[in-house]
């Protein structure tokens, strides 16, 4: 009696084993395509905080119940102009302002402001000791609405909104639309010695909100 329950158990497991397979499979593209999704590191234009071929962790989910903020790291779709092939690229850099942020550079101390509050980045990439300027030139900008100005933490190593904007002066082409955004990248998980939470720093809390002026 214990041989035929043990048979038909291991009979009904390897019939239902295909279907918890299509299921797990299931679960897994619509966890890719709405949730979640890993994304390594092609370039150097966020050395150090991320570096060539870091993994990390995007929440594709966030941006639908809010707004992207100032600080957060993002990974989203290239405009064509920042393309190196005319297939579409994912970007990843930081956020520095939102829609309608006056940001210039730079203050007496040499720091970016973002509506009139300065903003302190210990994250921009350094090597032995010599730490990347803020911004390779002077600007004055304003971001319109729904758009993103991004930067990559190695200043000198990233094609990003200061690039574009120094190369063709006009700030349509020089952000990034909202709607463009993949999600928030928010934690490093590969290489295990470097894993960390990608928080936005602290000194984006003292920033007002903008008005375009």
């Amino acid at each position: 009696m214990i041989d035929e329950q043990t048979d038909k158990s291991r009979s009904s497991f390897w019939k239902e084993l295909p279907i918890l397979l299509g299921v797990a499979l299931l679960v897994a593209i619509l966890v890719r395509t709405f949730v979640l999704q890993t994304f390594y590191i092609p370039s150097p234009s966020m050395e150090h905080t991320l570096n060539i071929y870091d993994r990390v962790l995007v929440n594709k989910l966030v941006y639908n119940f809010r707004d992207p903020q100032r600080g957060e790291i993002i990974v989203f779709e290239a405009p064509a102009e920042w393309r190196s092939t005319p297939e579409g690229e994912d970007f990843i850099k930081r956020i520095i302002g939102v829609g309608g942020d006056h940001i210039i550079c730079c203050d007496a101390q040499g720091r970016i402001q973002v509506n009139g509050a300065s903003l302190d980045e210990p994250y921009i990439y350094s090597e032995n000791g010599l730490q990347d300027p803020p911004a390779s030139t002077d600007f004055d900008i304003v971001v319109p609405a729904d758009r993103l100005w991004v930067m990559g933490d190695h200043r000198s190593q990233s094609g990003d909104s200061l690039e574009h904007w120094t190369t063709t002066g006009e700030i349509e082409k020089s952000t990034i639309s909202e709607d463009a955004v993949v999600g928030r990248a928010f934690v490093l998980f590969w290489p295990f010695g470097r894993a960390d939470w990608l928080s936005a720093p602290d000194t984006f809390e003292s920033v007002p909100s903008g008005s375009g002026g």
